[in-house]
């Protein structure tokens, strides 16, 4: 069974809502097949769901455990892909926001790009990206983490090359792949 510690008062829904969102932010960062499987029983039965939690508590506790082991075995397949930037956090950026709407997009609008006709379209950008913008990304536009969350789940879960990310890092990665994420975008309405 893939968790008992979802409260009974919010029924069974709510694992089969929260199984599938982090099946979908699983796939995200990892590609699709049993491993992500796996990485989800593993981040339900860890996630820590009080009695007390409501819908949106659990879905946040199981996205940052989804994280913590999706992060550990990006880590395991490479610890450099995890590394933290030492000093410069890399070239200036198209977008000075650290927020989805920076971008040109609004979380309904990135709801669609996941789900709608052009899911296949925006999958192939992010297998583009370098595996540690991909993490970031998904982890502050999907999963709706905060800059500081991210940094301290790469810092904690990220292998020991990771052990230096700072907010400041992590903010500047995510600017740059909704810089690019708006680049698409972009080229994708001039070419309608």
């Amino acid at each position: 069974m893939l968790n008992t510690k979802v409260p009974e008062t919010d029924g069974s829904w709510l694992l089969e809502e929260v199984a599938g969102d982090l099946y979908r932010i699983g796939s995200m960062m990892l590609g699709d097949g049993e491993e992500t499987i796996g990485l989800i029983e593993q981040a339900v039965a860890t996630a820590e769901i009080p009695s007390c939690c409501d819908g949106d508590q659990a879905r946040h506790n199981a996205r940052v455990a989804l994280a913590a082991a999706a992060l550990e075995l990006l880590s395991a397949r490479g610890a450099a892909a995890l590394a933290a930037p030492l000093g410069n956090f890399g070239p200036p950026n198209c977008i000075g926001d650290d927020d989805l709407s920076a971008a040109g997009v609004t979380p309904a609008e990135l709801e669609t790009l996941l789900t709608g006709p052009g899911r296949e379209r925006l999958r192939g950008w992010l297998e583009g990206l370098p595996v540690v913008e991909r993490a970031i990304f998904v982890l502050r536009a999907v999963a709706g983490l905060s800059t500081p969350e991210v940094a301290g789940l790469l810092a904690l879960h990220g292998g020991q090359a990771a052990r230096g990310w700072m907010p400041e890092a992590v903010s500047n990665l995510f600017r740059q792949a909704l810089c690019s994420l708006a680049s698409l975008l972009l080229l994708d309405s001039t070419h309608r």
